[in-house]
């Protein structure tokens, strides 16, 4: 098994993607990222062994968020737009468009199915893991994701946009 230090190591692409998809800044999600690891290894001796550390690395991450970043930023961000559009500056006009409304659809959603659906898809934490982090149970989780899912399809199809495309 991977030593503390390598597995946090692992974990930092996924960590800042998730910081990312919560700040929708890369310099805010930079500081909150480096405020995980450093809680991380401060608190090091309070996670098990043998346990996978990326939820609990996630869960630490989503709290450092709650209790503090998330009251500054509002407003004290770049524009939805500017930052989608720095991510999206290769694709193509329609997938720009695409990637925008998903965006703005994302910010709609209520805190509670938000954090559920990134910690999945961004965080890439299996429904198990996600739900530890959360401290709910994964019938919960599947809950609010599926509600998630089920308003961003319907924000989607009530949109001009043509529909998403399936990639092979």
């Amino acid at each position: 098994m991977a030593g503390f230090h390598d597995q946090l190591q692992d974990c930092l692409p996924d960590l800042w993607r998730y910081a990312f998809a919560l700040t929708r800044d890369r310099v805010r999600a930079d500081d909150l990222v480096q405020d995980c690891v450093e809680r991380a290894l401060r608190k090091r001796k309070l996670w098990m062994p043998g346990r996978p550390l990326k939820p609990w690395l996630m869960k630490m991450l989503l709290n450092i968020f709650r209790n503090g970043y998330a009251a500054a930023r509002t407003g004290q961000f770049l524009p939805l737009d500017e930052n989608v559009a720095d991510t999206a500056a290769r694709a193509d006009d329609d997938s720009r468009l695409e990637l925008v409304a998903m965006a703005r659809a994302l910010e709609k959603l209520p805190d509670e199915q938000r954090e559920a659906l990134l910690l999945v898809v961004v965080g890439g934490l299996d429904y198990e893991q996600a739900a530890r982090s959360l401290s709910i149970p994964v019938g919960t989780l599947m809950s609010r994701i599926s509600r998630a899912r089920a308003k961003l399809r319907k924000w989607r199809a009530e949109s001009e946009l043509p529909p998403v495309r399936s990639v092979p």
